[in-house]
């Protein structure tokens, strides 16, 4: 498992990686998953790609929200077989355990991203496929969409990427057992009905809807969907004692933003819609 040897220091927009696409347009940038012909599967040097282009997200404050989508008509099937099923089994636990942190990486770096992230799900999204979906903060699924968190499919307990702690939060423990327990397909009906999509469309509209979603947010306060997303991560962890009074501080701060005061002279004085520019 080779290590890439540029990390992302570059504007989004700048960037080109080299194990998929990534397309910045005004405020919305859109990682799409390319390789078409297997389904878009993940490999060793994918997963630190997309860390990476993750992480940089943190530095470019042009992009206000990130698209994830897959070419082809299908999400993504996961770890590819040949390129990363066959050589862990051949790893030691020392190279195995470094395989499954920088996969786990992957999905930290997305909940880490300032940016609200929106998944456009058409067709297969399976394994770590599913893992992405589930990182990103929305899901707009086509109406032929398939999820399925298939690890104990190949001998493999559900607990991978974070699925037993975020899974559960999204759709409830008992679905969330019966999905982990036998790997099967969640179909775009169930995924909507149990909250795992935020809506279906008509199949190859994924991604146009995805973008609508994310222009939507993209023109919204910039600190302030930053902060909504940071509080979502933390609240996970706190009594709700703690979570009003550190809601208390993050609103707060809001309040000292320039996007507060330009809304209230919209509403109040011009009657207009605001136009927030993220100061």
């Amino acid at each position: 498992m080779s290590t890439p040897a540029n990390p992302v220091t570059l504007p989004l927009s700048q960037y080109v990686p080299a194990h998929f696409l990534l397309a910045v347009e005004g405020r919305i940038a859109t990682v799409t998953l390319n390789r078409p012909e297997r389904k878009n599967p993940l490999t060793f040097e994918s997963y630190r790609e997309l860390t990476d282009v993750f992480r940089a997200c943190a530095a470019d404050e042009e992009v206000k929200a990130v698209v994830v989508t897959g070419a082809g008509g299908n999400f993504s099937s996961g770890g590819d077989v040949l390129e990363i099923i066959g050589p862990l089994v051949e790893m030691n636990t020392k190279g195995l355990t470094a395989f499954t942190r920088m996969t786990g990486d992957l999905v930290k770096a997305m909940r880490a991203a300032p940016q609200p992230i929106v998944a456009a799900v058409e067709g297969i999204a399976a394994g770590a496929g599913a893992i992405i979906a589930m990182a990103s903060d929305l899901r707009i699924a086509a109406a032929t969409a398939r999820v399925a968190f298939l690890f104990n499919k190949v001998g493999l307990a559900g607990c991978d990427m974070g699925a037993c702690a975020m899974l559960p939060r999204i759709i409830g423990q008992g679905r969330a057992s019966e999905l982990l327990y036998t790997g099967r397909f969640m179909t775009a009906e169930e995924g909507e009905r149990w909250g795992f999509f935020s809506r279906v469309v008509e199949a190859g509209h994924a991604a146009t809807e995805a973008a609508r979603v994310a222009g939507h947010i993209a023109e919204g306060p910039t600190f302030a969907n930053t902060m909504t997303k940071r509080m979502l991560a933390m609240e996970w962890a706190m009594s709700v004692e703690e979570a009003i009074e550190a809601e208390a501080v993050a609103q707060a701060l809001c309040m000292t933003t320039q996007d507060f005061a330009r809304a209230f002279e919209a509403f109040a004085h011009d009657k207009t819609k605001p136009v927030f520019r993220g100061d």
